[in-house]
């Protein structure tokens, strides 16, 4: 196989009504245990890296072994560039051959996040790669602002449907009273305003700070709208969890040894999550 544009991925799961999960995956380890749980469900799937990871391996390297990996399995997927700092990284991005990018200028001024996203699609979508925008401070925010409660900047309907209409971009992120990381309480999610930002905008919604959403929310979140469901946190910390306990335990960290069983509870996050969303048989 070999990767698609994202946006086919997520039209499907909207028309069919499930969500295809984002997966954080920092390295070869992480996208082989993605994709060996996607290919078992069969399941579509999106595997996503990002200014995380970059200061230490760059896209172009990136890519080349989510490309070399993605050749032994026959799932549907795509390699996505998530919370996109500049024009330039995503540009980065494009030329090595990811085929979804995400520019998140969520806050920055709205004419500022229109203008560049706009810059964005023009460059992308000849081609073929979908855009994702971001409404709201869901992503990394201000020293003002909290993310994922009643003082965040929740996303305005009518402010989406005009960010829309002005930039073309193929999937929104929206902040209902979401957050990133594994939540200390449990979210409150705003699903009037939820369906209020579909019908406004008519294009596949995205739910970022996946990991922790009780699984009734999730169901809820994407009858109404939600298409793609971003989870990074608890894999981070189920790998994380592992290696500390090992190395508590007096365990030789020899590198190979460890990780196995870390990926091997990560796989049980992954296949947790194709669950949750829907997506397992969808491919």
């Amino acid at each position: 196989m070999k990767f698609i544009p994202s946006i086919e991925l997520v039209r499907d799961a909207e028309l069919r009504g499930y969500a295809v999960p984002s997966f954080c995956a920092w390295n070869a380890e992480a996208m082989k245990t993605i994709f060996d749980v996607a290919e078992e469900l069969r399941a579509p799937v999106i595997v996503m890296n990002g200014w995380a990871e970059f200061p230490i391996i760059r896209p172009k390297i990136i890519s080349s072994y989510a490309w070399a990996l993605i050749k032994h399995y026959t799932i549907p997927a795509s390699l996505h560039l998530d919370h996109g700092q500049s024009i330039e990284e995503v540009v980065e991005c494009i030329e090595a051959n990811y085929t979804s990018v995400m520019l998140d200028f969520s806050t920055r001024p709205f004419k500022e996040n229109v203008s560049a996203l706009r810059d964005v699609v023009e460059i992308a979508h000849p081609r073929g790669v979908t855009v994702e925008g971001e409404l709201g401070a869901v992503g990394r925010t201000d020293g003002k602002t909290t993310e994922g409660t009643i003082q965040s900047s929740l996303t305005d309907p009518d402010e989406a449907r005009k960010y829309v209409e002005y930039t073309g971009v193929d999937m929104l992120a929206v902040a209902i009273g979401n957050a990133h990381g594994i939540y200390r309480e449990l979210p409150r999610l705003d699903f009037h305003r939820l369906k209020r930002i579909h019908d406004a905008v008519q294009i596949p919604l995205v739910l970022h700070g996946g990991s922790g959403t009780p699984e009734e929310d999730l169901a809820k979140a994407i009858s109404l709208g939600i298409a793609k469901v971003n989870v990074a946190s608890e894999l981070v910390h189920t790998v994380r969890n592992s290696l500390m306990e090992q190395w508590q335990a007096g365990k030789n960290l020899w590198i190979s040894l460890a990780c196995e069983p870390a990926y091997r509870l990560m796989a049980e996050v992954v296949r947790k999550w194709f669950y949750k969303t829907g997506a397992a048989g969808k491919a």
